[in-house]
């Protein structure tokens, strides 16, 4: 005999969305639930998360590339004050995967999540998913995340990135680091390097040993440039090494300071032209970006180990 597959209402198992519902979602087996429904691998970084004068759901960010992610539970329709808030806390945390969760997604809400993400940068990615509880005759309660919305591409990006079968200039992206690490390696280097990554092939991290911040090498095709960047977590961090902005010049150049006022972030930089189309010999670039990278290092570890003590 087969039983009837019934639908349970979500306050029946979770009375409570901050304290119930985020706590549930936040353990890793139910966090790689969602993950499997995305196709992205999330990492906890923490519950109630502070942006500004509000709190984030779920702060995580990406195994592979350590893109911010946030999460914002609602166990109700979506409604036109969340939609504000998802907006204010991806800004707040510079996020680029933004997660809203909800029993059910009102169609204006809908359109309104696919407009974000026909209108926005193509790194930045929303997605409206319906939080389902199913059950079979007296077993235990089934979770189920259902995308009502997500990028248009999404789905092509991330069965591409799983077989390879990734955009002719993703894959010139990759090779190019790929090139600039073996490069590094050949040279020698005391910087650990870690291999691209296809998730995000126009963006290479570069850890300094503190979570204060780290480098950044971000390639824009359609601007033509490269940018070297030392990414703050915090404003607190951007402020006071603004402070030797003189000292830091004379060791690093001139260097473009942007605070970022509606991100929680900063970054201070290099831009550099790059035409990854017109480049005939990579090995100038790599000996540039080495010895910026390694003057990166080698200063802003010493000054963020300082601001640390």
């Amino acid at each position: 005999m087969l039983e009837k597959l019934k639908q349970i209402d979500l306050r029946k198992q979770w009375q409570s969305e901050p304290v119930n519902f985020t706590n549930w979602l936040a353990e890793p087996e139910n966090l790689e639930l969602l993950s499997d429904e995305i196709g992205v691998e999330m990492e906890l970084i923490e519950t109630e998360a502070n942006v500004g004068s509000f709190n984030v759901d779920i702060l995580a960010k990406e195994k592979t590339s350590n893109r911010k992610i946030i999460i914002e539970n609602q166990l109700e329709k979506t409604n036109h004050t969340h939609l504000g808030q998802i907006i204010t806390y991806a800004s707040g945390c510079d996020a680029e995967i933004i997660i809203w969760i909800v029993k059910e997604v009102r169609e204006e809400h809908e359109k309104a999540i696919n407009w974000l993400n026909d209108h926005t940068d193509e790194e930045i990615s929303f997605f409206a998913i319906k939080m389902e509880l199913w059950q079979i005759g007296d077993s235990p309660y089934a979770p189920k995340f259902n995308i009502v919305a997500k990028p248009n591409d999404w789905a092509k990006a991330i069965k591409a990135q799983k077989s390879g079968e990734l955009s002719v200039n993703a894959l010139k992206q990759i090779a190019f680091f790929e090139g600039f690490v073996n490069y590094c390696k050949t040279q020698g280097t005391t910087i650990r390097l870690s291999n691209p990554q296809q998730s995000t092939p126009s963006y290479y991290s570069i850890s300094i040993g503190t979570s204060s911040g780290w480098i950044t090498i971000k390639l824009n095709s359609s601007q033509k440039s490269m940018k070297i960047d030392l990414y703050l977590q915090k404003k607190d961090y951007f402020y006071a090494l603004k402070e030797k902005e003189s000292s830091i010049t004379k060791e690093l150049g001139t260097l473009i300071w942007d605070e970022m006022p509606n991100y929680k972030g900063s970054n201070i930089g290099l831009l550099f032209d790059f035409d990854i189309e017109k480049e005939s010999n990579f090995e100038k670039k790599y000996e540039q970006m080495k010895e910026t990278v390694e003057k990166f290092y080698k200063v802003f570890k010493k000054e963020l180990n300082r601001l640390n003590k």
